[in-house]
């Protein structure tokens, strides 16, 4: 099966396909290109390299001979600004990743113009010597990171810069592939950054 990005954004003009690793983001391309057909001729794909432990923005090469393939250009960080729609899918797994994920949204998110995630994923579960349970802590940890409407209405908690995430009910949404059951652990969440009120 292919391998699908981390993350996409759309710019408008262009998407974003990023990842981490020079093999997945050589898998992200041939996607790119076995889908060029099915794709809107209008719209540039580009793919590249984020990885979440590292600052945002990416370094920018100022000299195109020796820009790395999947590095950053200038004006593509500029367009990140400009971006309203960001999709993520399958990124919620380990705390120090979800932890890095929501340091790199911030920063994207709280930047330019408002912006809306779209994020799903399928809760993984595992044996926990801490709990002598099985539990879902990566997406204990996700949850954390959500505040919902309810809990910041009239209330100071939402002064303060905050994530905003509301649950789509995915059974209220077609299925077009067959043969693929979702089953209950997988979610999908809107999310949008709150730059709280002073």
């Amino acid at each position: 099966l292919p391998v699908t990005p981390d993350c996409f954004s759309y710019l408008g003009y262009a998407l974003l396909l990023t990842d981490h690793g020079d093999q997945i983001l050589e898998n992200c391309l041939k996607n790119v290109q076995l889908n060029s057909g099915v794709l809107n001729h209008q719209k540039v794909v580009y793919v590249r390299e984020l990885d979440w432990t590292h600052p945002w923005p990416p370094k920018v090469s100022s000299d195109l001979a020796t820009q790395e393939r999947f590095s950053w250009s200038s004006s593509e960080l500029e367009e990140v600004q400009k971006a309203s729609l960001l999709l993520a899918a399958d990124v919620i797994y380990s705390d120090d990743l979800t932890d890095a994920l929501f340091g790199i949204l911030e920063r994207i998110m709280s930047q330019g113009s408002e912006k809306v995630l779209y994020l799903a994923l399928e809760k993984r579960y595992n044996f926990s010597l801490d709990d002598l349970d099985v539990v879902a802590n990566g997406y204990l940890n996700f949850r954390s990171y959500l505040k919902d409407d309810s809990e910041c209405e009239g209330h100071e908690l939402c002064s303060l810069p905050c994530f905003m995430g509301k649950y789509i009910d995915v059974a209220e949404i077609p299925q077009y592939v067959g043969g693929y059951d979702r089953g209950d652990d997988v979610e999908l969440w809107e999310i949008r950054y709150s730059k709280g009120k002073l």
